[in-house]
This record gives structure tokens, sequence and C-alpha cells, in this order.
């Protein structure tokens, strides 16, 4: 008795991008119009040729995706990307106020050493969380263009906070590492935020409605 093959698969990463730079309305019908693509071409040419043309297809849709994102709703993107510049500006006093006042109500600024290592440290977390925090708010601000701004918002942040780098270069030292290196990583927890907001959403969207239970 001979098996039915099994279903080719286009590769799931791939999916996942797409998916992930869709906005919610288009979703189906354009992965639906690649999957069709992927499987005439697999069924034709065979899986390994299909797999590399479904992953440039997916590059050039999401390239697509963004720079369309900018163009139908720029408003959009331009009001996020100031919000989420004004909350860094917010976040960022009202932390250091808290480090340093946490620092002299327990004396810890009578150990230099200590006080160094905690105030180094405690920025080097805010640096970690903060943007993530920023990440999912204006994400949620930003519904169905999440990555979109995101990803705009972290370049932005990136390329400021390399120029303040370069400015300050003379003065760095190996005491400074972890700083720097979060100046490299905050723009990351930008997208990383944005990504969890979106997956959540994606979620939710599928689940069935209550009136179909």
């Amino acid at each position: 008795m001979m098996t039915k093959p099994s279903l080719v698969q286009p590769p799931r990463l791939a999916v996942w991008l797409v998916n992930l730079f869709t906005p919610y309305e288009q979703s189906e019908s354009i992965l639906g119009d690649l999957f069709e693509e992927f499987s005439d071409l697999a069924s034709k040419s065979g899986e390994a040729l299909a797999r590399r043309w479904f992953w440039r297809q997916s590059v050039k849709t999401v390239a697509h995706l963004i720079a369309t994102g900018f163009l139908v709703v720029p408003w959009l993107i331009a009001g996020t990307v100031v919000g989420g510049w004004l909350l860094c500006w917010v976040f960022y006093w009202s932390t250091q106020k808290a480090v340093v006042a946490l620092l002299y109500k327990y004396q810890v600024y009578a150990h230099i050493d200590a006080y160094v290592f905690w105030l180094i440290y405690a920025v080097l977390i805010e640096r970690l969380i903060e943007p993530f925090i920023i990440g999912c708010i204006i994400a949620v601000a930003a519904k169905g263009r999440e990555m979109v701004v995101t990803m705009t918002f972290g370049l932005i942040i990136g390329v400021w906070s390399g120029a303040g780098l370069a400015h300050f270069r003379p003065h760095w030292s190996e005491s400074n590492f972890p700083l720097l290196l979060t100046t490299f990583v905050s723009p990351v927890m930008f997208v990383i935020g944005g990504g969890i907001v979106r997956e959540i959403r994606s979620a939710m969207s599928r689940r069935p409605s209550a009136t179909h239970s």
C-alpha cells in the first residue's frame, strides 16, 4: 500500500517574520499567496528550490511592508516615535533620581567603590529594562505597525547613542564597558518589546470568539 507524501511546508522562521510585519487585515491574503506559489514551485522544482524562493520573497515582502508603513501611516509612526522619545527622557530622569536617592539613603556614597559599582550596574539594568517597557508601550499605540515603529525608534536611538559615544570616546575606560554595551543592546530591546506585543495580539486575534463557543 502506497503512503501519501507529506505536505511540504515553507520555512517556519520566514513565515513568522512575514506575519510579524504584516498588518492584521492583510495577513491572510499575503501569506495565502506565498503559500500557494510555494506549493506550486515545490511540486514542480523540488522542496529545496521552493524554500530558497520563499526566503527571497519573504525578505522582499518584509521590506515592502516596512516601506509601505511609512507611506500609509506616516503620522502614526512619527507620533509614536516622538512619544517614545519623551518616555525615554521621563524614565531616564526619574530612574536616575531614584537610584541616587537610594544610594544616599543607605549611605553607599560613603564607600566610593561600592557607590560607583551600584551606580553603574543600576544604570546598566535600567538601560535594558526601560527600552523593553517603552517598546511595549509604543507598540500598543501603533496597532498593526508595531514592528515598523519600534524598529524605527530603535534605529534613531542607536544612531543618537552612537554619536554620543563617538563624542566622548577620549574619556572611555574599562569601567564604562557595561554602559557602552547597553548602548548597542538598548535599541534591540525596543524591537523585542514590539515583537512581544505583536505576538500577543496575533495570538488573541486567532482565538475563537466567545460567540462561537
